[in-house]
């Protein structure tokens, strides 16, 4: 089968990227900002503070010790500390196992300044401590850090609350500044879409000023105009086609008729006359059908699909040439669609035509259900890249060979469709062979009463 073809195989869906709206891009842009500046400036300003301190710290625990060291050199008998904040220890070489017992924790330091941190009445705190070991004593200054660590606590407090009130405030200009910058665009929006209720497109430049939302209306306006006169082209050129070639038409079949209401006509003219009167109906139909699918709107009628089938048959049985080939519906009886018989023609036309015109021998049998039909034909059947591509406009089979035809019958198939909310579907048969499925619709469809 050439032209037939499987339903599309449906495309991986792409993962939907979120979007946000441009309004919402605009506050997150100013909240960031807000937030990332004030929160760099309080890491800068606490880091600033401490390294400062710190410094500051250790200046003096450096210096009070180094005079307490002079000190002690000095007279020996009688040190003494001139200090604030600060607690000193001074431990002469012969009681140095004292700090051992006293002070583990110092008893392994160098010299130099430490961080240390302890209890006291059962309140954590934490002080700097200063070591110089020399060969006569060893000094100890530990300097409390309780009250600077509570200020830092205070200080990174009101450091924070700032960063969330600055935040706040990005949050609230980026919420008034969205709200100024989008409003044009949201204007323009609602007019766009309450212009698209009229035939006639309404010019949307004329209510912005000349900036750039006034130009997106500007270029909107032209693209409308030239959109409608396309729509306007296309629907006289529907209509002249129409009309054009349904009056030659139906000249054909009143000429036709006539002819063959004759008793002296014979019967291979008799034959040739009814191949033309059923080639008129046949191109009768598929006009109908293009210009339903031109105008995209859906006809209705009391469609019997089983006669329909049956006409279609008998339309074929005098083309097959001698052809060994047998051609039968079978099924329901009274499946009745509310389409048009030109579209239920032209679309199972065309499935029960690729199955003719590819079976060189067999049967093809119009199997009727209670809201489908299934076209079986024992031809060479499908391949699996037919299968892929024969919905496609143009497309024609590997058994199409050196037959007539565009490849574009079951594109139409296939917009009908789309048009009804029908479903079509071609797949191998078995063991050879082709099954052609038309479903149609559950709400446009009737079962008649016997």
């Amino acid at each position: 089968m050439a032209e037939a073809s499987p339903q599309e195989p449906t495309p991986p869906r792409r993962r939907t990227r979120y979007r946000r709206q441009l309004r919402s891009r605009i506050i997150l842009a100013f909240v960031l900002l807000g937030f990332g500046l004030t929160a760099m400036f309080a890491w800068a300003t606490n880091w600033t503070r401490n390294r400062v301190e710190n410094q500051l710290v250790e200046d003096v625990m450096n210096r009070n010790i180094e005079m307490a060291a002079r000190q002690f050199e000095l007279d020996p008998e009688n040190p003494q500390f001139a200090v604030d904040q600060i607690r000193a220890y001074v431990y002469p070489i012969d009681k140095i196992d004292s700090v051992r017992v006293n002070w583990p924790e110092w008893y392994e330091l160098r010299d130099g300044i430490y961080g240390m941190t302890g209890f006291a009445n059962g309140e954590p705190f934490a002080y700097k401590l200063a070591v110089r070991k020399t060969p006569k004593a060893w000094f100890f200054l530990a300097y409390d850090m309780s009250q600077a660590t509570r200020g830092e606590a205070q200080f990174q407090r009101a450091i924070w609350a700032a960063v969330f009130l600055f935040t706040l405030l990005s949050l609230l200009v980026g919420w008034w500044s969205a709200s100024r910058v989008m409003s044009p665009v949201t204007e323009l929006a609602n007019r766009l879409k309450q212009s698209g209720r009229s035939a006639e497109p309404e010019g949307l430049a004329s209510h912005f000023p000349s900036d750039e939302v006034g130009q997106l209306a500007e270029a909107l306006d032209d693209y409308a105009e030239r959109l409608t006169e396309v729509v306007q082209r296309d629907r006289e050129f529907n209509a002249d086609v129409s009309h054009e070639l349904r009056t030659p038409l139906a000249v054909i079949k009143g000429a036709v008729e006539l002819l063959l209401s004759r008793p002296d006509v014979d019967e291979k003219t008799r034959s040739r006359l009814q191949r033309i009167q059923r080639a008129e109906q046949q191109c009768t139909d598929l006009i109908s059908a293009l210009l339903l699918l031109s105008r995209n709107e859906r006809g209705h009628g009391a469609t019997d699909v089983a006669k329909v089938a049956e006409q279609l048959l008998d339309a074929h049985r005098a083309q097959l040439g001698g052809k060994p080939m047998e051609l039968r519906v079978v099924g329901e009886p009274s499946l009745i669609v509310d389409a048009p018989e030109a579209a239920v023609s032209v679309a199972l036309g065309n499935l029960i035509g690729n199955a003719v015109k590819y079976t060189t021998e067999g049967e093809v049998e119009v199997r009727i259900g209670k809201r489908s039909v299934d076209v079986v034909d024992s031809g060479p059947g499908l391949s699996e890249e037919d299968a892929a591509k024969l919905f496609q406009r143009g497309y024609r089979g590997t058994h199409a060979g050196h037959s007539q035809g565009g490849g574009i019958g079951l594109s139409i198939v296939r917009r009908l469709c789309t048009l009804y909310s029908w479903e079509v579907q071609v797949r191998p048969g078995k063991p050879r062979g082709v099954i052609a499925t038309l479903t149609f619709d559950a709400p446009v469809l009737s079962i008649a009463k016997a």
